[in-house]
């Protein structure tokens, strides 16, 4: 592998002859490449703004799907059928989405940054045309799983790009702007799937509505997004490890979305999927370690920074797809609330995050030091996810209001800081797979949280509602309790038409069941929490600062 030269100044303060730089651990095992230029160049500002402008249009447009089906699912489950299935609608599109983000970072080295980024876009609308004329939960969820894709490759690589034309520092900025077009997007989509499904569009146009902003971002990224030219690798791609990477991931989402609920935890089913997630993840990791040019390189997993990093975005993942996801069916069943007043209520949630996002990434562009900006944010989240397990005891919205305020501004302090530390902390040539393995790692902790946080909900739910039937007095209305299963399955709409006594037991029951939500949320955020304090924090590289050269 041809090594690059440091000039460094002795003692003396001559300069020592040039000559190779000693591999470091963390990258004896790194591929063959051709040298490329330093990432820290500085590319003229015009550049970034042309490139920041292709992102932004992409992202906002991606983002919104995701956001605008959260309100809109609870009502998409009563007409399709099956709230027992919400799960797997929100978790198809994250399990495809996790799965794939380090593939596309992996051939966007092989094949081009701008190329990929469109072939993402293509494929995302393609799959909101599909998702929008759906007949039924299955093409729905089928559905899902194809945008997930296109989701995977425009969550990854916009940072990947950011990463190739802005230095570490200066990076906070436009990760600022990166979560303002988060939040902003978070903040519409609840809106407008409220609005939508409230209107006589209809809940389809949550997916199709994206598909026309989607044509608009692919032209404007032909035209606008020029990238600085850059080699491509000419190892072949480890499709094998990708494979075992996805199988594994899937296995595990797979498990935990039906363990507890459609199948006992001790069941030979649930044994075999946790078997198989076991082995599949064992032979990833074999594969990875020989690939010649690893989809998930092995050597990442030495440096200390990266590892709490992947657990803190984890942790991340888990509280805020979960609070998306669950908050609106929330508000919706439990103090009926109509989709677009549910949209409303989740502000203080992606507010907080807005102002914390942008406000942390302009911060540290200043000295570079984020460890305190993570640290609080967890703090700030482990109290949110305490206030919002204690909404059953303290009725009314002002707790729901200030646990999502309080969750939100810990999200928004730890999404883009924990990417820029990494990110600062890895060699130029792990910067594509370890962008693409951090963000893997936060969508894996969305995925399987919004998987065993509905596994956790649906169980308590059932348990409530059979002990209910039980209890039923054996009268002429004990028709009414043995259907009030099925009733739950319905549209919040239907439940809340219900008679008196069957509402208020499945209202409770949601009310119980969502406190087993929360309740999990807060040895989640303790451990991000401990993953963060552990962390180094050393400041993000500036413009000329040297390369990372060794294990931290």
């Amino acid at each position: 592998m041809e090594q690059s030269v440091r000039h460094e100044r002795d003692p003396g303060g001559g300069l020592p002859e040039p000559g190779p730089r000693p591999l470091s651990a963390a990258t004896a095992d790194a591929p063959p490449t051709p040298p490329a230029a330093p990432p820290d160049a500085a590319v003229p500002r015009r550049t970034v703004r042309r490139v920041m402008a292709g992102l932004v249009l992409a992202m906002l447009t991606s983002m919104l799907t995701n956001s605008i089906i959260g309100t809109a699912l609870p009502t998409i489950m009563g007409e399709l059928g099956g709230q027992d299935r919400l799960a797997w609608v929100a978790t198809a599109a994250l399990l495809t989405m996790t799965a794939s983000t380090p593939v596309w970072g992996k051939l966007s080295d092989v094949w081009g940054r701008k190329l990929l980024f469109q072939i993402a876009l293509g494929v995302f609308i393609a799959a909101s045309l599909a998702a929008g004329t759906a007949q039924d939960v299955d093409a729905l969820i089928a559905a899902r799983a194809l945008q997930g894709l296109g989701l995977g490759g425009l969550a990854t690589l916009p940072n990947i790009i950011l990463g190739d034309v802005v230095p570490p520092r200066e990076r906070g900025r436009y990760s600022g702007l990166i979560g303002m077009v988060f939040g902003v997007s978070t903040v519409l989509g609840p809106l407008v799937g409220g609005f939508l499904v409230d209107s006589p569009l209809g809940w389809r146009w949550c997916f199709l509505i994206t598909v026309p902003l989607a044509v608009v971002a692919f032209a404007v990224i032909q035209a606008m997004l020029t990238l600085p030219a850059r080699p491509r690798r000419s190892a072949p791609v480890d499709w094998l490890g990708a494979g075992l990477v996805f199988s594994a991931a899937s296995t595990l989402i797979v498990l935990l979305s039906l363990g507890g609920t459609q199948i006992p935890w001790t069941s030979p089913t649930a044994v075999a999927l946790g078997a198989g997630t076991l082995l599949l993840t064992v032979a990833a990791v074999l594969v990875e370690r020989r690939a010649a040019d690893p989809i998930v390189p092995t050597r990442l997993f030495r440096d200390r920074t990266f590892v709490l990093a992947s657990t803190g975005s984890v942790c991340v993942g888990v509280m805020m797809f979960g609070l998306i996801i669950y908050m609106p069916q929330y508000l919706q069943m439990v103090h009926g609330m109509s989709p677009t007043v549910s949209g409303l209520m989740t502000l203080p949630l992606v507010v907080s995050f807005l102002v914390t996002s942008i406000g942390s990434g302009f911060a540290v562009s200043g000295n570079g030091r984020w460890k305190g900006y993570t640290v609080a944010g967890m703090v700030l989240a482990v109290a949110g996810f305490a206030v919002l397990s204690a909404s059953p005891v303290l009725p009314g919205l002002a707790v729901v209001v200030a646990g999502q305020a309080l969750v939100g501004l810990g999200i928004g302090l730890n999404l883009q800081l924990l990417l820029l530390a990494t990110q600062s902390a890895l060699p130029t040539a792990d910067l594509a797979s370890g962008t693409a393995t951090l963000t893997f790692f936060r969508n894996l902790g969305g995925s399987t949280g919004v998987a065993a946080l509905g596994a956790v909900m649906v169980a308590r739910l059932n348990a409530e509602l059979g002990a209910a039937a039980d209890a039923a007095p054996a009268d002429g209305a004990a028709q009414d309790w043995a259907g009030a299963a099925e009733a739950a399955q319905g549209s919040p709409e239907l439940v809340h038409s219900l008679p008196g006594p069957v509402r208020e037991v499945i209202v409770g029951a949601f009310d119980h069941a969502m406190q087993g939500v929360f309740v999990a949320g807060v040895p989640v955020a303790v451990l991000g929490l401990v993953a963060v304090l552990c962390m180094r924090g050393v400041p993000l590289r500036g413009g000329n600062a040297p390369e990372p050269d060794g294990q931290r």
